[in-house]
């Protein structure tokens, strides 16, 4: 059975249109298994925000105290991942959100807790109970919760997370939904570049602004063990029953086919 890990991120959710869900059906119509992992910054940052508390990074994560964690986890699991299941479910598709800590399905242990906090990197996945859901032809929607050997419960960086439940997972492809249509280079869409040639147009110029952190959350899924990650749309179809629409990133080696 192939499967397909989504990768989508908090400010994305809202501008999903009916032609990406359509591209999902597709999908399931060929018999792939979708899994989701999904981010949910803005929301997180505005529920911050109302408690008064601001938000606080070291390169590029979230410090993450135990106020800060009990707010990661309302908004994640009470909101964000409602809110991607509702959508999916509107659009016809069967989906159910899962707490990345139940079951203890994301395993994580502290990055650095002094610098950082509750923030964790995924140890080993414990796919039983995704595999289950899969079975069923259900959509999983995991929340970036981890949980420690001690059962600390901490932020894991989504994009991280997406890439080892893609590697643990086997699955054939790992897709960032933006709201691009993928990488642009001297004003043409490129549908396929390597990792190499990603670091060349950063340091040519041709990859600035706001495309350089979507592809490097490509690149850092690469260098997790993934083969070939993509960058997709989430404002039109990425898929139309044979060909795939966006940019596929190549690695040097990895799982992925």
């Amino acid at each position: 059975m192939r499967r397909v890990l989504i990768k989508c991120g908090g400010s994305v959710i809202d501008s999903l249109t009916p032609e990406f869900f359509s591209s999902l059906q597709k999908l399931i119509s060929q018999n792939y298994q979708l899994i989701f992992v999904h981010g949910g910054g803005p929301d997180i940052n505005e529920m911050l925000n109302l408690y008064h508390v601001k938000p606080e990074f070291h390169n590029g994560l979230r410090k993450t105290t135990e106020q800060t964690m009990k707010v990661v986890e309302m908004v994640l699991s009470g909101h964000t991942n409602r809110k991607l299941v509702h959508l999916l479910e509107v659009h016809g598709l069967n989906a159910f959100g899962l707490n990345g800590s139940d079951g203890k399905c994301l395993q994580a242990k502290y990055i650095n807790k002094e610098q950082l906090g509750l923030v964790g990197e995924i140890e080993a996945v414990n796919q039983e109970v995704i595999l289950m859901l899969l079975r069923e032809n259900i959509i999983t929607v995991i929340t970036p919760i981890g949980i420690s050997k001690t059962g600390e419960k901490l932020n894991v960086n989504a994009d991280h997370a997406a890439a080892a439940v893609a590697r643990e997972l086997n699955c054939h492809y790992c897709l960032f939904v933006t709201d691009v249509d993928g990488i642009y280079i001297d004003g043409n869409l490129v549908s396929n570049v390597s990792e190499e040639d990603i670091h060349t147009y950063i340091t040519e110029g041709k990859i600035t602004g706001g495309m350089i952190p979507k592809v490097k959350s490509a690149l850092a899924a690469i260098e997790k063990g993934l083969e070939r990650v993509m960058i997709v749309s989430g404002k039109k179809a990425f898929f139309d029953g044979r060909n795939w629409m966006g940019t596929k990133i190549q690695g040097k080696a990895g799982i992925l086919q």
